[in-house]
């Protein structure tokens, strides 16, 4: 996994990034890569964090909902489209559709996180709840919406949205070029397919580090099978990162080529590090934001330049453990 030299079908994706973060620029602002000196001192290195919790709808997904939604003709934009999610990118999508003056059906699994199914709702999604788990409910979505001759936006298996996620390693690029290091969480594969790929292209020697939860960890069994397969999923904390992934996956090749090295982090070591960073940074954030910074104390960083990027702010406080499913 991972490559050294220039790949043209990277150059190929950097230029659809570079097209997406000017489509969504007068919608999605530039997000802070800030530096903490606490966790600089205790890893030995240089420690900076891409704060998308500060994204509007607070997580990354935003950006990629724009993309796509407009990437899409203004008929079929107004005709309606259909997304699948556990909470952030269906947020996301019924945030963009409400600022494009459109409309589109938000397909959940029965599991959802109820603080997550509400977000939708206040950005005016209407929710349907269809599948016991995220994987069952893409497939379901997207059937739905191929009946009826409307727009499937996928949480992942897209290339407009990959390249809308793909403009946070654009800005990590530009904001921190000596970067030695990323880290971000894996579920379905378009937040680190997109940010690899903009990174690799830019800069070859940056390696792309993938965490997942133990529990639910589809994307990286797929990858040491070299194909996509099931496993099981057990509730974990990072429920933005779990469930199965769609067969056919585009992000499975984009993740085998940029992603240097693959890690399964617990869900105590999950939550200590959300904890921790409440208590350093004074924010809190979402469970797939604490499996990337949990990563940290599995990877040889001394010396080098960190950029991890905390995925989401988006919490349910009413409840310690999520069923699984993705955002």
């Amino acid at each position: 996994m991972g490559r050294l030299a220039p790949d043209p079908q990277l150059a190929h994706l950097r230029a659809r990034i570079d097209a997406a973060a000017l489509a969504i620029s007068t919608h999605v602002s530039e997000t802070p890569l800030q530096r903490s000196e606490r966790w600089s001192e205790g890893a030995g290195a240089s420690i900076f964090f891409k704060l998308e919790n500060l994204a509007p709808t607070g997580s990354f997904k935003v950006r990629g909902a724009f993309a796509k939604l407009l990437s899409l003709q203004p008929e079929a934009l107004h005709r309606g489209v259909v997304a699948a999610s556990t909470g952030n990118h269906g947020a996301a999508v019924a945030c963009a559709l409400s600022k494009l003056g459109a409309t589109g059906l938000i397909f959940v699994p029965k599991g959802a996180s109820k603080a997550k199914v509400e977000r939708i709702r206040s950005f005016g999604g209407e929710v349907r709840f269809v599948g016991a788990e995220s994987g069952e409910t893409e497939r379901l979505a997207r059937a739905y919406a191929e009946e009826r001759s409307l727009s499937y936006i996928s949480p992942y298996n897209d290339w407009d949205v990959v390249a809308g996620q793909g403009t946070i390693g654009r800005e990590i690029a530009a904001s921190l070029p000596n970067v030695d290091i990323v880290v971000a969480s894996l579920g379905g594969g378009g937040l680190i397919g997109g940010i690899g790929a903009y990174l690799k292209s830019a800069r070859p020697q940056t390696r792309v580090v993938a965490a997942s939860p133990r529990n639910s960890a589809a994307m990286i069994a797929s990858l040491r099978a070299g194909r996509i397969v099931e496993v099981d999923h057990l509730p974990t904390l990072s429920d933005g990162t779990a469930g199965g992934i769609e067969p056919g996956a585009i992000t499975f090749d984009l993740c085998a080529t940029v992603v240097d090295e693959c890690v399964l982090v617990d869900e105590n070591e999950i939550a200590a590090n959300m904890e921790r960073f409440a208590a350093s940074e004074d924010m809190v954030i979402e469970g797939a934001a604490g499996v990337a910074l949990a990563a940290l104390g599995h990877i040889r960083a001394a010396d080098a330049t960190v950029a991890v990027v905390i995925c989401g702010g988006n919490i349910d406080l009413q409840k310690d453990v999520v069923e699984p499913g993705r955002t």
